[in-house]
Order: structure tokens, then sequence, then C-alpha cells
């Protein structure tokens, strides 16, 4: 799960990292009003999604007046922002984030994320601020600093030390900048993220250092036990199918191709698209009902892949371990019976239960295409496309 900006901040702020003045808008006059409350000479108005390289793409302006802090909020607001990190549908923006400006010495990278090849936490961090960590790795690959942290121990303050030593930062804001990044380190193993993402932060000109941007992902498994921080998801950044479908305790991901998957287990789903690329298709969708796909569910997956007007045919993979056949046949007929499907279905079952869950599809009155292995499934959903 992804938030904003702000959010980011106000968590980090809490760990006792340091952030520039600002706060949040909903209307040009609500922005005014935010920048005269803020004071200064300058600010800097953000757009709100969920999305990096939002300054290339005209989300971020610097204004020099409240006026021009409230121009700019009216230009943004309300607007699609189209980055090259949420493709040419783009996001709506529906709050802005304004800031006092900060007069920036030195702009620094730091991330922190899973490293599950040593099993701890790596520390990423750059004295090539401002860019994407993939243009850092890219073009100043001796620039970035590694350091990884063993998860039982936690961060120590010769780590986060060394750090601040090889970012060069000046010694006598040494202690500050380690405890900057262990303020980071805390606000991602002490909430469950994924990652925290600071780019840049920067050095002032009057020696404070500050977390000019921020982006944090969590570990959507481990929300049930974050009530704060699962309040501050915001549905409308996220694709509609896939909020849908994390509603309903399945796992989806919408893809650019035309044949929609209805499959239970991860691992199945991932082979399911391979070989169907294999084949010569183009998968829809990752669509993953668990191991209880449960007639219930498997209605609910219907009516998702149902939302997506790219799919012209669905292929139905389920492989019954814990599971049962009979049942997820029952729900596909339930489904059907509820749903009206027009597109060719192709359904593949194998294990508990196979024999009376193909019995049970042969009896009912759907009109479907029969599949015995995966190959046969995938090959059979190509050549429907076709018919």
């Amino acid at each position: 799960m992804d938030i904003h900006e702000y959010q980011a901040k106000k968590i980090l702020s809490d760990f006792g990292v340091k952030i520039p003045t600002g706060g949040i808008v909903y209307s040009p006059e609500n922005a005014e009003n935010k920048a005269r409350e803020i004071g200064g000479s300058k600010w800097v108005v953000k757009a709100q999604v969920h999305s990096g390289a939002r300054g290339k793409a005209g989300g971020i302006i610097v204004c020099n007046s409240p006026l021009e802090v409230a121009d700019a909020t009216d230009k943004l607001l309300g607007k699609k922002l189209v980055t090259n990190q949420t493709g040419p549908e783009g996001k709506i923006i529906n709050r802005i984030y304004i800031e006092e400006a900060t007069d920036i010495k030195h702009e620094l990278y730091l991330g922190l994320v899973f490293d599950r090849s040593s099993e701890s936490i790596m520390v990423v961090a750059s004295t090539e601020g401002g860019m994407s960590v993939e243009e850092i790795s890219k073009e100043k690959p001796e620039t970035i600093i590694r350091s990884k942290i063993e998860v039982a121990v936690g961060i120590q303050q010769f780590q986060a030390r060394e750090i601040a030593f090889g970012l060069g930062i000046e010694p006598k804001l040494i202690s500050r900048a380690a405890n900057t990044i262990i303020g980071c380190y805390k606000a991602f193993s002490e909430l469950d993220a994924t990652m925290v993402e600071v780019n840049p932060l920067v050095v002032s000109q009057q020696d404070e250092i500050f977390a000019l941007d921020c982006k944090m992902s969590f570990d959507n498994n481990a929300m049930f036990r974050r009530d704060e921080i699962s309040e501050l998801r915001d549905k409308t950044q996220e694709n509609s199918n896939e909020v849908y479908a994390s509603d309903r305790g399945m796992n989806y991901v919408s893809l650019d191709g035309n044949i929609g998957n209805i499959i239970n287990g991860a691992g199945l789903a991932m082979a399911s698209m391979d070989m169907i690329k294999l084949a010569g298709g183009e998968p829809a969708n990752f669509l993953d009902v668990g191991g209880g796909a449960t007639p219930e569910k498997i209605v609910k997956a219907f009516k998702l892949i149902s939302m997506d007007k790219k799919v012209k045919v669905i292929l139905i993979n389920i492989f019954a371990g814990i599971n049962r056949c009979d049942w997820v046949a029952e729900g596909i007929v339930q489904a059907l019976d509820k749903i009206e499907i027009s597109l060719p279905l192709v359904i593949r079952l194998a294990g508990t239960n196979v024999e009376k869950g193909n019995e049970i599809l042969k009896k009912s009155k759907i009109n479907y295409i029969e599949a015995s292995t995966l190959e046969d499934a995938a090959n059979k959903a190509v050549e429907a496309l076709g018919n």
C-alpha cells in the first residue's frame, strides 16, 4: 500500500526527522490562506498523487506570493497528472500540499528496502539526490552507498554515522544526519513498511537537514494490525479493479492483454501467464483467488473480470489441493447464473474431486471449452481469440 508524500512526511516527523513547514489543501482559497499561515516569501505547490517524477510532469510549482500559490493550486486541482510512472492514463490530483521553500545547499538520496537475499534491511544512499535511484545507478553508480542492517539487532549509531560520513556530511552535522537516518529506519521497521525513500534529503544553507520529499509503501498483509496506516489509504489513486479485488480478499494486477485469468495460487497464476505468452497470447490480468476458492469467491472473480472491457477470452485454471474442484465448479455455475458472460470460456480443473467438478460443469447449461492441462488451456484460450 502506498501513501501520499504529506502523509509519509508526517510519519517521519513523528520519528524525529525534520521536514519543512507545510499543510494539505483542497481549494485555491485554502491554498492562499495556508501560504499566509506558513509565512515566508516563497512556497512550493505539490500535487499529491502516487507517483514519482511529478516535477518533470508539471506537478510541482514554485511560487513567490500567496496569490501565485492560489493560482497554481487552481491549475493543478482536478487535473490529470501524467508521469513516466503513471503511464498514459495518469492520476487525478485531488489534494495539494503547500510547503515553505527550502534554500538548498546539498541534495542527497536515502532509501530503505528489504534485501531478501541477505534477509536484512538495506539502506541505500547517494550524494546525488534529486535523481531517481535508477538514474543514479546507471549514470553515477560509484556514488551509491549500501549498508545492511540486521533485523534482529536494528540500526546502530555507528552504522548511521558511517552512512552520513559516506555522504560527505560536514562533521558538525554528522550527529543530526545520523539521527535522521535512524528515524527513517525506525519508521520502516516499526510500521511494517516495505520501502522508505527520501529523495531528496537536503542540507539547507542554514545547516538544517530536511526530508524534502518522501515515498513510503507498506505490507498489505500487515495492515490488520496497523489501523493508523490503513486509514491513510487513498483508493482514488489505485486501479479500481485492484481495489475491488483487495477489498474482497483476492490478489489482482491489471495488465495490457485480452485473456482474462481466474486462478488459485500465485505460482500457478504466474505459470499460466507464462504459458499464455508462449502460446502467442497476452494476459489481461493476474488474478489469484487464493487457496480457498469458494463458490462465493468465484462469483466475485467473474464480476471482477467482467469489469475489464479489454478481456475477450476468460481462462479458469484451478488446481485443487486444500480446495475442491466440485466447489469451484459450483461457483462457476452460480456465477454464470448471475452474470451474463458472452465471452469464450476455457476451464481447466485438476486435483481434489476433479471428476466430480467436471461432471458438474458438463451437466450444467454453460457453454465452455474444456482443457486437460495448463498448456492445453493456454493454447485453447489463444485459439478462442480468433473464433
